[in-house]
């Protein structure tokens, strides 16, 4: 039987905090448990918000942690080519298409069909892409790229859906509401989701599911607010014909006030606590992993 794989996949764009401690030591507790492979992999595909101060940031406070992980770490920015690849072959089936519009435009658009306040908008909050560009011709589409203009690349989701037909995840951990065992993907409720950029061959969505496949990963355990997202993984997978790991999404650490930790509250960041005394085993205490 082949040992099971984990990763922890963080963005150097910031300084890790409580969040990041709970997932990466729960991934490589699972690992060692299971004697299992810990992954460490460097989401780094965003050059205007990653920094290499902040890279060699993960890794002292990972060591810190006492968490150790396999040679070599992966970078995404050094693998551009092979998710460059996964977009073109998604670009042969005809379900991608390129959009022009700002974010700004994409608002008023939006606000000039949103006669009543009931706009679609996707698990996170913004509204979905109104779809304008798919009524420019192939000519068109050819001469904006050609002029030079900004433009991301989108996948046709109701063509997607309607090839790959219903598919589903086996969730260990739990969703939002509860959601648990085999749940039902529903990457519809996202949209035409950006796929690549002009300036970025590759985007979140589709940089994970060809990693996860690329490095083996068996096991993806990793916070609650990712749940939603696993139905455009889904999808993805099943258009690239690529392996599905088993998920296990976990409760995410709050604040005092009960709001999600982020890179920005600098007071839950591991390098303040560390700077402040605070030991590895006083962190694993207060996450809740002791």
């Amino acid at each position: 039987m082949t040992p099971p794989v984990f990763r922890f996949a963080p963005s150097p764009n910031g300084y890790l905090h409580l969040g990041h401690a709970y997932s990466a030591l729960l991934n490589f507790q699972r690992a060692q448990e299971s004697g299992g492979r810990f992954l460490l992999r460097i989401e780094d595909i965003d050059p205007t918000r990653c920094r290499p101060d902040y890279e060699q940031a993960i890794y002292e406070d990972l060591a810190w942690l006492g968490i150790a992980w396999a040679q070599p770490v992966r970078r995404q920015s050094e693998h551009l080519t092979e998710y460059g690849a996964a977009l073109a072959r998604l670009q042969a089936t005809g379900l991608v298409y390129p959009s022009f519009e700002s974010r700004a435009e994409i608002a008023r658009l939006v606000a000039q069909r949103d006669g009543g306040g009931g706009w679609p908008r996707d698990p996170d909050g913004a509204p979905l892409y109104p779809g304008q560009a798919k009524m420019l011709s192939e000519a068109q589409r050819a001469e904006l790229m050609a002029g030079g203009a900004p433009y991301a690349l989108r996948l046709d989701m109701a063509a997607a859906v309607a090839r790959v037909g219903r598919l589903s995840w086996e969730e260990a951990g739990s969703g939002p509401g509860g959601e648990t065992g085999a749940v039902e993907a529903r990457p519809a409720a996202w949209g035409d989701v950006i796929l690549a950029r002009k300036e970025t061959p590759t985007s979140y969505h589709l940089s994970v599911v060809v990693d996860d496949a690329l490095q083996g990963v068996t096991e993806v355990v990793r916070g609650r607010d990712l749940f939603h997202a696993t139905s455009v993984h889904r999808l993805l997978q099943a258009l690239l014909g690529l392996p599905v790991p088993a998920y296990r999404h976990h409760q995410l650490i709050r604040d005092g006030q009960g709001h999600k930790l982020s890179k920005s509250t600098l007071a839950t960041g591991l390098r303040t606590l560390r700077a402040e005394g605070v030991s590895p085993a006083e962190i694993r205490h207060r996450i809740g992993l002791v």
